[in-house]
């Protein structure tokens, strides 16, 4: 466990940008009601205080950006350089601003809060059996890259470095995507890259450096720059020695690797489209168990994201309400005092998701979290996207037991959320039983709904699942559920839990079979993924066997809905 501590101190920031611990303990400096830090009066059962004014999401976002480079970036970019690679020459303000004037579409780096943390540099050519690949200081102009080549079909990267004070956040998946990104934008058939090898040297001793590379390949052994390439798709296609002789890590090796666009067009003239446009999603089926303390269930959440990291999914969806499990920590109180004391972890939860979203680079759908927000409890869902931005939608329709039991009060707007794999909706359980919120993001342009959703027995559960199915169909769109598993005993209403977590499509030829993309176990813990196709999605709206959609009789109904701002007839 401290391990784990360790590692989060280096990520989590606070609201003055300092690094901060989890503890088992809500923050206090949250539930202060004035300047002076002194506790407030209103306090619940268990003497905690409430946080009661709407909390600003823009204290906890991580502003994580790719961009291309400017010439504002050489300075950081050289410091970067300085701390990777300590002993070899640096390149100069004259060779990053050739680079610069050549080639910028080819140039990226990755911001953290205004701060340049990561990059990539690379150059366009046309591939030649007889090119000197080997040859690092030729390939790349020593630098200034006037050999670049406007048009041609190979792009050669040159460097990629992370800052030190930031490794373990997958940067260099994002810039490797990045130019991944930029071939398919530019029909470039290739990359080629020269790999350093900064492992060797701690095995130079009994290994030759085809033999380390073998091992590293078969995981065998980890390189940290060689091991990344290897997952982020590329082939290990030979070893280069003399590549860098001033890279006593490498030993002056590095591999030669490369990665092959499939969407390449050799006609470039023809028309050419997309066959398919996949987004990977994965849901939870998360089991509840009693946890000593919120670094306990911050270990368990950790856990499936990285899960969802390892298999590269672009969303994870977690159930409603799983934090309940933190009241396991907590003195038993009445439901309505728990409700509110489980609020004051808000910071917590929402500092760890934040930063879990841009380690393991995916976009987070949180579950459902009680927030007290001017005296009144809400059962929110927070979306926490991989660059760190985060966005927060209201559950609108309020259960009888959740009233009764907890207080819960309904929110009022409808969120569609852009995201880097188009809009999404989110609807915390009940909400997807009203076809109308499901009508009124498919107006908005939502393709993906996902449902967290907490469940008792079956046949509460069936009506998450039914009216789940029933949207996809209604409004041509995939919906993810995802519930939570197991027992919680001595916390009210939150005692017994059913689910089956799946992923829905429509019913069609051209879906899976039987409308039912993935499926869990029924009450068993574990992680379900399932590609869902976008352009499969748009040509069923338009040449279905059924296209619900466009069928609808709007002359003879519609929904009205009211946004606070404009009344919308759908």
């Amino acid at each position: 466990m401290d391990m784990i501590r360790q590692s989060w101190h280096l990520f989590f920031k606070s609201n003055d940008q300092q690094p901060l611990f989890i503890d088992a303990t809500p923050p206090r400096e949250y539930v202060t009601d004035d300047a002076s830090g002194e506790s407030p009066q209103n306090l619940n059962e268990s003497g905690a205080g409430e946080v009661s004014d709407e909390i600003d999401l823009s204290k906890f976002e991580w502003n994580l950006v790719v961009r291309s480079t400017t010439a504002d970036d050489f300075e950081p970019l050289m410091e970067i350089q300085r701390k990777c690679f300590p002993g070899m020459p640096m390149w100069t303000a004259e060779q990053l601003a050739s680079q610069l004037e050549r080639f910028p579409e080819g140039q990226f780096v990755v911001e953290c809060d205004g701060k340049v943390i990561a990059s990539c540099s690379g150059l366009l050519v046309n591939y030649d059996d007889n090119l000197e690949w080997h040859n690092w200081q030729k390939m790349a102009d020593g630098g200034f890259i006037r050999n670049h080549v406007p048009g041609g079909d190979t792009l050669y990267g040159i460097e990629i470095m992370v800052d030190p004070d930031y490794r373990g956040m997958r940067l260099s998946h994002r810039l490797y995507q990045a130019r991944k990104d930029l071939c398919r934008r530019m029909n470039v058939a290739r990359i080629i890259v020269g790999g350093r090898i900064p492992g060797y040297h701690k095995h130079a001793d009994r290994l030759t450096a085809r033999e380390y590379v073998e091992r590293v390949v078969e995981k065998a052994l980890y390189d940290p720059v060689l091991s990344p390439q290897i997952a982020n798709g590329f082939a290990l296609q030979g070893l280069i020695s003399n590549y860098l002789p001033s890279d006593h890590q490498s030993a002056g090796y590095a591999t030669f690797l490369e990665w092959k666009n499939l969407e390449f067009n050799r006609a470039p003239t023809r028309r050419y489209r997309h066959s398919v446009e996949p987004v990977r999603i994965g849901a939870v089926q998360y089991q509840m168990r009693a946890v000593k303390d919120f670094e306990e269930f911050a270990h368990q959440a950790r856990y499936f994201v990285d899960v969802a990291g390892d298999y590269k999914c672009d969303f994870l969806l977690f159930p409603e309400l799983f934090t309940l499990q933190l009241l396991s920590c907590l003195p038993p109180q009445r439901p309505g005092s728990a409700a509110r004391a489980l609020s004051e972890f808000t910071p917590q939860y929402l500092e760890l998701f934040t930063e879990m979203a841009i380690s393991f680079n995916t976009n987070i759908i949180g579950g459902s979290h009680f927030v007290v927000e001017d005296e009144t409890l809400y059962n929110i869902s927070y979306l926490f996207r991989r660059d760190g931005s985060i966005e927060k939608q209201y559950k609108l329709h309020i259960t009888p037991s959740e009233r009764q039991w907890w207080g819960v009060t309904g929110g009022d707007k409808v969120e569609v959320f852009d995201t880097d794999c188009g809009p999404i909706s989110i609807q915390v359980c009940y909400d997807c039983e009203f076809p109308e919120v499901s009508r009124i993001a498919a107006e908005r342009g939502a393709n993906m709904v996902f449902v967290p959703f907490n469940t008792d027995t079956k046949l509460g559960y069936l009506r998450v699942r039914l009216c789940a199915q029933a949207r996809c169909i209604e409004n041509h769109m995939y919906v993810a559920i995802a519930g939570c598993t197991g027992n919680l005993p001595f916390v009210e209403n939150a005692d017994i839990h059913y689910a089956q977590s799946a992923i829905f499509t429509p019913a069609d030829v051209t879906f899976a079979r039987d409308a039912i993309g993935a499926e869990a176990n029924a009450n068993v813990e574990m992680v379900i993924i399932h590609d869902v196709d976008l352009e499969l999605l748009r040509r069923h709206r338009e040449k279905g066997n059924v296209t619900n959609w466009r069928d609808r009789r709007t002359d003879m109904y519609h929904v009205n809905y009211n946004n606070g701002h404009e009344v919308r007839h759908i």
